[in-house]
C-alpha cells in the first residue's frame, strides 16, 4: 500500500498532467481557429504536420514561427517569358505557387509566350531550408517582396538573386537571415537595382561573402552599418563592378577571420574615399587587384595592412597621384601592389 507522502506526489502528478492536457487543448482550439480564419499561414499541406500538432503543442509562438509559410510576392517583366524561380522536382510540392491572386495553385515555374500575369504569390513550407539558387537567372523579374517571413531555419542563400539583371526592387524588410551562414554571390549581377535596404540582416553566422554585390554596377548607396562580418572569411571580389556606387562606410567590419580579399573593390569607379583603417589583414593570403580600376579613389587609409601578402597588382588602374600618395605613406606595402598591368606584357 502506497503510504501518504506517496499517494501525495501521485495526485499533484495527475493534477500537471492534466493541467498540461488542458492548456494543450485549448491551445490547439485557438490554432485551429486561427487556421479556419486564414490569420497564420501555418502549413496545412502536409499531414504529418497536422498529426504532429495535434498530438504536441509546446508554445503557440514557437509553433507559428516554425511551421508558418514564407510568402513572397513577384511581378514580371511584361511580355518577358523564362523561369521565375528554380524549384528541383524533388521539392517542388514544397512551393506552393498561385498566379494573378487565383486560389487554383500552379505547379510550373516558368512564364510562357503571351501569358498576362501580374502578379505571382508562392508559398514555402518549412521543410525548405535552403535557398540557393532560388531565383539565380531570372530575368523575368522586376520585383520581388518577402511579404511573411516568420521561420529562422533558413541557412544558406549562395546565388539567391543572382544574374537577375532585370530586378528593380527587392523589398526585404520580413527577410529572417539569423541562422544563414553562406551569402556568396547572393546579389550577383543584379545590375538594375538602384536601391537595397540590408538594415535588418543578421549576419552573426556568416562565413562566406564573396561575390555578394558583384556588378550590382547601379546601386547609388549601400548601407551595411548592421553588418556583423565576426565570422567570415572570404570577401572576394565583394564589392567588384559596383560602379554606381560614391561612398562606402566599412567602420564596423571585422576582418580577423577573412583570408581573401582579392578584387574586392575592383571597378568601384565612382568611390572617392574609402576608410578601411579598421581593417585586420593578419589572416589575408591574397588581396591581388584589390583597387583595381577605382580611378576616383582620392584618400585611401590603410595603415594595418600585412606586407606579407600576396599583393599583386593591387593599385592597378588608380590614379598616379594616388599611387604616389600611398607608396610615400605607407613603405611596409609591397612593390608588386604598385605594378601595371602591362609590365609584364612587353
Amino acid at each position: 500500500m502506497n503510504s501518504p507522502s506517496e499517494l501525495r506526489k501521485e495526485k499533484t502528478k495527475s493534477k500537471n498532467i492534466f493541467k498540461k492536457l488542458k492548456s494543450d487543448y485549448f491551445l490547439q482550439k485557438l490554432f485551429n481557429y486561427l487556421l479556419k480564419k486564414k490569420s497564420l499561414d501555418i502549413i496545412k499541406y502536409n499531414k504529418n504536420i497536422k498529426n504532429r500538432i495535434n498530438i504536441s503543442i509546446k508554445d503557440y509562438k514557437e509553433y507559428s514561427e516554425i511551421y508558418s509559410s514564407i510568402e513572397i510576392e513577384i511581378k514580371p517583366v511584361k511580355n518577358k517569358y523564362g523561369k521565375f524561380i528554380n524549384i528541383d522536382k524533388g521539392i517542388k510540392k514544397y512551393y506552393h505557387i498561385y498566379f494573378n491572386n487565383n486560389k487554383k495553385e500552379i505547379k510550373r515555374n516558368n512564364l510562357k509566350n503571351n501569358e498576362n500575369i501580374k502578379i505571382i504569390k508562392i508559398i514555402i513550407d518549412h521543410q525548405i531550408k535552403s535557398f540557393e539558387n532560388l531565383f539565380e537567372d531570372c530575368e523575368c523579374i522586376e520585383y520581388i517582396c518577402f511579404k511573411k517571413f516568420y521561420r529562422n531555419n533558413i541557412n544558406n542563400m549562395n546565388c539567391m538573386f543572382s544574374e537577375c539583371s532585370s530586378l528593380k526592387e527587392l523589398n526585404l524588410s520580413n527577410f529572417n537571415t539569423n541562422n544563414v551562414t553562406i551569402m556568396g554571390w547572393m546579389f550577383y549581377n543584379c545590375s538594375s537595382l538602384k536601391e537595397l535596404n540590408l538594415s535588418n540582416f543578421n549576419t552573426n553566422n556568416v562565413i562566406d561573402m564573396g561575390f555578394m554585390f558583384y556588378n550590382c554596377s547601379s546601386l547609388k548607396e549601400l548601407n551595411l552599418s548592421n553588418f556583423n562580418t565576426n565570422n567570415v572569411a572570404n570577401m572576394e571580389c565583394m564589392f567588384f563592378g559596383c560602379s554606381s556606387l560614391k561612398e562606402l562606410n566599412l567602420s564596423n567590419f571585422n576582418t580577423n577571420k577573412v583570408t581573401d580579399m582579392r578584387s574586392m573593390f575592383s571597378d568601384c569607379s565612382s568611390l572617392e574615399e574609402l576608410d578601411i583603417s579598421n581593417f585586420n589583414t593578419n589572416h589575408v593570403e591574397v588581396m591581388e587587384w584589390m583597387f583595381f580600376r577605382c580611378s576616383s579613389l582620392k584618400e585611401l587609409n590603410l595603415p594595418n595592412f600585412n606586407n606579407d601578402t600576396d599583393m599583386l597588382y593591387m593599385f592597378n588602374g588608380c590614379s598616379e597621384q594616388l599611387r604616389n600618395k600611398i607608396r610615400t605613406q605607407y613603405k611596409n606595402l609591397n612593390e608588386y601592389a604598385f605594378y601595371e598591368y602591362y609590365v609584364f606584357n612587353k
